[in-house]
C-alpha cells in the first residue's frame, strides 16, 4: 500500500470563455463540459506542465493560469475516543502560488466560508471590494439563473452613485458665451489698444486685428460665405493665419485647417471631402494646390485680393453667430484608410473655456504661444485661451517650433506665461532650458499645460517639485478632438513624480462626465479596467458626412436624459480609490505617436495600395522604453524587384511626416495566429543599422556625425550613406541630432538641416560649409589672414 499513499490532489488547468449573452444555467452547462474534458488529463502532474515551460517562461508571472479555485468539500475528519476528541486542523495559508487564490470551505449548515489570499498583490480594501462584488454577482445568478449574464450588476447602490455621480460632480461649469466671435468682440471693444497678436517682431492690437478680420469677413460674405459654410485654410504660421480664422468665424462659416506641408493628395482629399466653398491661401501655395480646388482658392497676398479686401464695405451691422453653428472641422486619422472630419461648434469651445476658467483664471496679463499646427486641435485651446481672455498670442515660427533651444529663447524674450506642450516636446524643451544657467529662473511661465499623449511625471521631477512655488503650475490634461480638446485636468504635486503617477489624468472637467464601462455599458468598479466614455457639453456634432461612423462612436447614454450622447473614446481607463481616472492605453488599434492620433489602418491602406506590395501590416513598436516607432511589414509582390526606397517615397507623398513608418521590414509571409489573425508578437524587430550597403566614415567630420546618429538612434553601426529616417529616425529624434551638432561643432544650423541632409555624409558636408562660411565671414576683406 506504500505506493498509494500521497496527496491525491492535482491542479487542473481550465480554459473557458464567458459569453455574457448566455444565461447562468447555460453557461454552467458549458463549464461542466470543459471541466469533464479537463479531467481527462488530470493524471498529468501540474509540476510537469510548469517544467515543460521552464526554458521560455516569464518568471514574473505564473505561466499557465493566474487564478486558482479550490473547494474543500471532503467529509469532516473529527472523531472521539474515550477521553480524547480529534478534530481536523487546517493551518492558515501564508503563501499563494497564484495571483488570485479563492478557497471555499463548506460549513455544517450547508453555507460556504470563502476567502481569497495574496497580500503582496492586493491590499485589504481591494480584497474586501472584490469579495463584495463576487458575492453580489453570485446572489444574482442564483436568484435569476435564466437571465443573461450581462444583466448582472457588480456595484451596489452606493458604489454606483459614486462612479456615476459623485466623481463626476466637479463643480459649476460656468456660463458659456453665445459664440467665439462674441467673446473676441467683447475683448476688442473693451481693450482696442491692447496687444493681441505677435509674429516675428510685428504686433497687432485687438482693434487692428478686429479691423483686419472684419474687412476679410466682409469680403468672404460677398463671396457667398455664411452660416455653416466651410472654408479651407492652407496658410503658413503668421498674422494672416489668425486673421483668416477670425474672418471665417465672423462671416458665419467654419474653417477647415490644412497644414501646407502635408502631401498634395492629403490636401486634395481634405478640401474636397469637406466640400469647402472657398480656400484661403497664399500665391506661392496656391500654385501647388490640387486642380480640384484651385478654382475656388483665394490668395490673400495677391494684389487683386488685397485691393478687394481693402475696398470691401463694412459688414451691415452686427452679425450674431449662433452658438450651435459649426466653428471648425479638424481631420484625424481614419481606420478605413481615409481621414475623417470632426465637426465642432462655437458652443463646444465656449463651454470648455467657461469650465476651465475657474481653475486657471486666464486674463489680459497672460501671453500664450501658438506652438502647434493649427490642424492639430491643441491649437484651438492656444488660440482662444489667449484671445477670449484678452491675452496676447505669440505665433511661433515653424523653424523655432522645431528647435527647442530657439523656442526656449522665444519664451524668455516674449515673456510667455502660458505654455501648452505635448510631453515629448516638453522633455526636449526642458533639457534646453536647464542647459542655460539662469534661464529657468528668468522665464515668466506661470502655467504649463500638457496634452496629446501620456505624461510621465518622473521625467519632469524637478519642475514638479517647484510647481506652484518658485515655478509654474504644471497641469496634465487628457482629451480628444471629438470632445473639444480637453476632458480632464490634474495639477501636479511633488508626490506624483516620486510615485511615478504618470498615468493619472484626474477628474472630468465641470461641463463633462466620464464613465468607465464594460462592453455591456455597465459601470466598472473602482480599480477595474474598462473603456472610457465621455458625455456632456464638449461632444462634437459628429463626423462630417459620416452618419454611420458617428452612430458607432457617439452612442446613446444610459445615464443621462433623453437624447444625451456619449463619445466612445477607444481608451482604457480605471478609477482609483481617490476618484481620479488613470489612463491605461488604447482599446483598439488607434495609437498616439509624438502627440498625434494615428490609426495604423490608414497607413496600412497606403502601404498595401502600392503595386510592389502583395500584403502588409503597420504596427507601433516600442523596442526601447518611451521610443514609439511606426514599422511597416510588407510581403513584396515581386521580391526580386522590390525597392524599399520606392515604397517609402510613395508613402511619404501621401501621408504627413509623422505617419511615415520609420522602417519597412520585408517578410516572405505575414505571421498568423491559429485563428487566422495577424500574430503581432511574431513580427520581428527591425534591424535598422545592419545594412549590406554600409559605407564607413571617410573623414573626421563624417565619423563624428555617424557617432551622433548611432547615439541618438541607439545603433551599433551607421554608414555615412544611410538615411537617418530610414534607420528609424523621426522629427523628434532629429532635434537631438541638431542639438548635438550645435554643441559639438559650435555652429547654429537650422532645425530642418537633417531633413535637407538626411545622411551622415551629406550632413557632414553641410557642417563643413557652415564652418567655412563663418571663417570667411570672420576674415573680412583681409585675404592674407
Amino acid at each position: 500500500m506504500e505506493g498509494l499513499v500521497g496527496f491525491f490532489v492535482n491542479t487542473v488547468v481550465l480554459r473557458s470563455w464567458v459569453d455574457e449573452g448566455l444565461s447562468f444555467g447555460a453557461f454552467l452547462e458549458g463549464v461542466k463540459g470543459e471541466v469533464l474534458e479537463a479531467f481527462a488529463h488530470q493524471d498529468v502532474p501540474f509540476s510537469r506542465l510548469i517544467e515543460e515551460l521552464a526554458p521560455e517562461r516569464d518568471t514574473s508571472r505564473t505561466p499557465l493560469v493566474q487564478a486558482m479555485l479550490v473547494l474543500q468539500n471532503t467529509p469532516e475528519a473529527a472523531f472521539e475516543l474515550p477521553g480524547l476528541t480529534a478534530q481536523e486542523f487546517i493551518p492558515p495559508r501564508d503563501t499563494a502560488q497564484f495571483d488570485l487564490h479563492m478557497e471555499f470551505q463548506q460549513r455544517p449548515d450547508g453555507s460556504l466560508h470563502a476567502y481569497v489570499v495574496h497580500t503582496d498583490l492586493f491590499d485589504t480594501a481591494t480584497i474586501e471590494r472584490f469579495s463584495r462584488h463576487w458575492l453580489a454577482l453570485a446572489r444574482q445568478v442564483v436568484e435569476r439563473p435564466h437571465a443573461p449574464l450581462r444583466s448582472g450588476e457588480l456595484l451596489d447602490a452606493d458604489e454606483r452613485a459614486r462612479v456615476l455621480a459623485d466623481w463626476n460632480a466637479t463643480g459649476d461649469p460656468g456660463t458659456p458665451a453665445p459664440s467665439l466671435v462674441a467673446l473676441f468682440d467683447a475683448q476688442a471693444a473693451a481693450r482696442p489698444a491692447a496687444p493681441a497678436l505677435t509674429h516675428q517682431g510685428e504686433t497687432l492690437t485687438y482693434g487692428e486685428l478686429n479691423a483686419r478680420a472684419e474687412r476679410l469677413a466682409s469680403f468672404l460674405v460677398r463671396r457667398g460665405v455664411g452660416t455653416e459654410s466651410r472654408v479651407g485654410l492652407v496658410l503658413p504660421r503668421g498674422l494672416d493665419l489668425v486673421v483668416a480664422v477670425l474672418a471665417v468665424l465672423k462671416a458665419g462659416g467654419a474653417y477647415v485647417p490644412v497644414d501646407p506641408s502635408a502631401p498634395e493628395e492629403r490636401i486634395r482629399y481634405v478640401l474636397t471631402d469637406s466640400d469647402t466653398q472657398a480656400v484661403l491661401t497664399l500665391v506661392d501655395l496656391a500654385r501647388h494646390l490640387p486642380l480640384q480646388v484651385r478654382d475656388r482658392s483665394i490668395a490673400l497676398d495677391a494684389p487683386e485680393t488685397r485691393q478687394a479686401v481693402h475696398e470691401a464695405p463694412p459688414l451691415p451691422g452686427p452679425r450674431p453667430v449662433p452658438s450651435d453653428s459649426a466653428a471648425y472641422v479638424i481631420y484625424t486619422s481614419g481606420s478605413t484608410g481615409r481621414p475623417k472630419g470632426t465637426l465642432l461648434t462655437h458652443r463646444n469651445v465656449t463651454r470648455l473655456l467657461a469650465a476651465t476658467q475657474g481653475e486657471f483664471a486666464f486674463g489680459p496679463q497672460d501671453v500664450w504661444t501658438l506652438f502647434h499646427s493649427y490642424a492639430f486641435d491643441f491649437s484651438v485651446w492656444e488660440l482662444w485661451g489667449a484671445l477670449a481672455h484678452g491675452g496676447r498670442l505669440v505665433v511661433v515660427p515653424q523653424d523655432v517650433a522645431r528647435s527647442p533651444g530657439d523656442f526656449a529663447q522665444l519664451l524668455d524674450e516674449e515673456r510667455v506665461t502660458v505654455l501648452n506642450q505635448t510631453p515629448s516636446a516638453f522633455y526636449r524643451l526642458s533639457e534646453e532650458i536647464e542647459r542655460e544657467p539662469g534661464l529657468r529662473e528668468r522665464l515668466a511661465l506661470r502655467t504649463v499645460v500638457f496634452g496629446g499623449e501620456p505624461l510621465d511625471w518622473r521625467r519632469i521631477a524637478g519642475w514638479v517639485e517647484r510647481s506652484g512655488t518658485d515655478g509654474p503650475v504644471m497641469v496634465n490634461m487628457y482629451g480628444i478632438t471629438e470632445t473639444t480638446v480637453h476632458v480632464t485636468s490634474r495639477r501636479a504635486e511633488p508626490a506624483f513624480a516620486r510615485e511615478g503617477s504618470g498615468s493619472v489624468i484626474g477628474p472630468a472637467l465641470p461641463h463633462l462626465r466620464a464613465y468607465v464601462l464594460d462592453p455591456a455599458l455597465r459601470p466598472v468598479p473602482p480599480g477595474g479596467t474598462g473603456e472610457l466614455y465621455i458625455s456632456g457639453g464638449g461632444l462634437a456634432r459628429g463626423y462630417l458626412d459620416r452618419a454611420g461612423l458617428s452612430s458607432v462612436r457617439f452612442v446613446a447614454s444610459p445615464f443621462g436624459g433623453l437624447g444625451e450622447r456619449m463619445y466612445r473614446t477607444g481608451d482604457t481607463a480605471r478609477w482609483n480609490s481617490d476618484g481620479l481616472l488613470e489612463y491605461l492605453g488604447r482599446a483598439d488599434d488607434q495609437v498616439k505617436v509624438r502627440g498625434f492620433r494615428i490609426e495604423p489602418g490608414e497607413i496600412e491602406a497606403q502601404v498595401t495600395r502600392h503595386p510592389s506590395v502583395a500584403r502588409g501590416a503597420v504596427v507601433v513598436r516600442e523596442d526601447r522604453p518611451g521610443d514609439k516607432r511606426l514599422v511597416a511589414y510588407v510581403v513584396p509582390a515581386d521580391p526580386a524587384a522590390f525597392q524599399e526606397s520606392t515604397l517609402r517615397e510613395a508613402v511619404r507623398a501621401e501621408l504627413p511626416d509623422y505617419m511615415v513608418p520609420s522602417a519597412f521590414v520585408v517578410l516572405e509571409e505575414l505571421p498568423l495566429t491559429t485563428n487566422g489573425k495577424l500574430d503581432r508578437r511574431a513580427l520581428p524587430a527591425p534591424v535598422y543599422g545592419d545594412r549590406d550597403s554600409y559605407v564607413a566614415p571617410r573623414n573626421v567630420t563624417e565619423e563624428a556625425v555617424a557617432e551622433i546618429f548611432e547615439e541618438v538612434l541607439g545603433l551599433e553601426r551607421v554608414g555615412v550613406e544611410d538615411d537617418f529616417f530610414s534607420l528609424g529616425g523621426n522629427s523628434v529624434l532629429s532635434l537631438r541630432v541638431v542639438g548635438r551638432v550645435r554643441s559639438m561643432f559650435d555652429i547654429n544650423p537650422s532645425a530642418r538641416v537633417l531633413f535637407d541632409h538626411p545622411t551622415a555624409a551629406r550632413l557632414a558636408l553641410r557642417i563643413e560649409d557652415i564652418i567655412l562660411t563663418e571663417i570667411e565671414s570672420s576674415m573680412g576683406d583681409d585675404e592674407n589672414l
